[in-house]
């Protein structure tokens, strides 16, 4: 008896709720996802998945460096809160001026650690930075300028290397030598901008 009145039960509350969603259709309509909006969406993501890696270097480089000085810091700041001795803090204020003439790869001569592959397949780019550094509340300008190594896969474009010499804004004096920054913060935004624009979230 309580098996066919449950059963009943059950009938009756499947029954009111079509027949809500038939008297009201905007009930109705929060019940059906809307196909052509998921749709749209999931075309935008993969259109920008693609235009990251398929456009060419030039192109993927100018809109990198106009994001970078904003990724760049977001990964000094993280930096900074995971090590909270450091008196000394860095931030990026712009980036630019892009080259794309090669050198002749032999990065064993600033890094031991470069792979001994990076010549096949490696595009080069040239930048400098503008940055503010600051020692306990003093406030030191640099430029800096970066040597980046990307390469091209199936996925998209990776970092696969990055040096860089620093010199003092804007007094002339010497760069320092070059130092290997691929671990460094610029280099960070540099592979975060990267998986995002290939994540489809660069616009």
């Amino acid at each position: 008896m309580l098996k066919k009145n449950y059963s009943w039960l059950l009938a009756c509350g499947f029954w009111i709720l079509v027949s809500n969603s038939l008297d009201y259709p905007a009930f109705s309509t929060n019940l059906t996802p809307n196909l052509s909006v998921v749709l749209e969406r999931e075309n935008v993501n993969s259109g920008a998945r693609s235009l990251c890696s398929e456009q060419n270097l030039e192109t993927l480089t100018t809109q990198l460096l106009q994001d970078l000085p904003s990724y760049t810091n977001r990964a000094s700041q993280r930096a900074r809160r995971l090590s909270r001795s450091s008196d000394v803090y860095s931030y990026m204020l712009v980036a630019g001026r892009p080259e794309f003439t090669p050198l002749p790869l032999n990065l064993e001569e600033y890094s031991t650690d470069a792979p001994k592959s990076t010549g096949s397949g490696v595009e080069q780019v040239f930048f400098t930075s503008l940055g503010r550094q600051y020692i306990g509340k003093k406030g030191v300008e640099l430029q800096e300028f970066h040597w980046l190594l990307l390469t091209k896969t199936k996925s998209g474009w990776r970092l696969v290397m990055m040096f860089t010499q620093t010199g003092a804004y804007p007094k002339q004096q010497p760069l320092s030598p070059p130092r290997d920054s691929s671990y460094g913060a610029i280099a960070q935004g540099v592979k975060t901008w990267l998986r995002d624009c290939q994540g489809g979230s660069v616009r």
